[in-house]
This record gives structure tokens, C-alpha cells and sequence, in this order.
């Protein structure tokens, strides 16, 4: 399904990288009058002894919600709040019930490779004709690609291409 895939992803492979990406895509798409719905990740240094605050944002209105928690400064486990990130899946999803031009997810993490998270709600906008964006861990690559089966197309890392398969996607879904 090449050149018509309505899940669009790119590879994560540095911290932070695709954050960027994913926020100067949606920001450039609203700024062009694109009705966006979704969430970008913001992480907040408060400390350089200390691990950073996650916040997403959330596109299609003022919220914002912390998804890390605090485990303390010599913990190596996984620093994701559950009931944060359940929150933020909650605003996003009431929004792709009422309708947008494009749905981004910052991130097809480890929850969404578990079937939580913001998996039923790309489901749900692909299911309603709506293209998605996301990135992906090289960790979480099988589990997205088996997810996403022919609906996935990877683009190239770079905000031009993103835009440009976004444009295209939401050309292709208004005719």
C-alpha cells in the first residue's frame, strides 16, 4: 500500500529527535489552518542531576499532561505514569470522535505495542478515513508493524517529508 498508507511513521533512534519533529510538524500544520488532533511530547530539564519532566500537549486544545513520575534519581526502570498517559489518550480520543484533517501521536511506545495506550485511538481515526502520524522505537518496530500491517508507510526523518505525506494524505481524504 505504499504512497497511499494512511499510518505515516518515523524511526525514533535518538532521544528527543522525533519529539522535535513531531512538534514543528503539528505547529507548522495548524499554523496552515490544518485541523490537528492529537499529542507532542515536551521534556522539561529541571535538574541536570535529575531525569526530565514528560509533558504531551495536547493539539486540539490548552491541555497539558504529565506522563513521567518521579522514581527517584538512581532508578533505571521505565519512568511512565499509566494513569497520565490514560489521561492525555482520553482528551485526544474525544476529539477523533468529533472529526480533524490529521491525527499525531508522538509516540507508538511500549504501551501502545501492549494494546493500551493511544492504540485503540489510532485504530478509531484510521477507521474514520483520518491519516496518522507517529514515531516509532526501534524497540516497539515489530509490534507497530504488526499492528499497522499495509497501512503503514516509514518517511524519511525530516520535517519536509512529514509535511509533504501529510498534505498529500489529507488531499487524498478530502476528495
Amino acid at each position: 500500500m505504499q504512497g497511499k498508507a494512511m499510518l505515516g511513521y518515523v524511526i525514533a533512534r535518538e532521544p528527543g529527535v522525533t519529539d522535535d519533529l513531531m512538534r514543528a510538524v503539528a505547529t507548522r500544520l495548524r499554523a496552515d489552518g490544518v485541523h490537528v488532533i492529537g499529542a507532542v511530547q515536551v521534556n522539561l530539564v529541571t535538574d541536570p542531576d535529575t531525569k526530565c519532566h514528560m509533558d504531551l500537549h495536547i493539539l486540539n486544545g490548552d491541555d497539558v499532561v504529565r506522563i513521567s513520575q518521579n522514581l527517584g534519581a538512581l532508578s533505571k526502570g521505565c519512568r511512565l505514569d499509566p494513569d497520565g498517559l490514560e489521561r492525555a489518550v482520553g482528551l485526544v480520543a474525544a476529539h477523533v470522535e468529533a472529526g480533524g484533517d490529521i491525527l499525531i501521536v508522538n509516540k507508538f511506545g511500549k504501551q501502545e505495542a501492549d494494546g493500551r495506550g493511544f492504540r485503540p485511538v489510532i485504530g478509531e481515526a484510521l477507521a474514520a478515513g483520518i491519516p496518522v502520524l507517529t514515531a516509532v522505537g526501534e524497540t516497539n518496530l515489530p509490534a507497530f508493524l504488526e499492528f499497522a500491517e499495509d497501512y503503514a508507510e516509514l518517511l524519511p526523518n525530516t520535517a519536509e517529508n512529514v509535511l509533504n505525506w501529510a498534505n498529500a494524505r489529507m488531499r487524498d481524504t478530502a476528495v
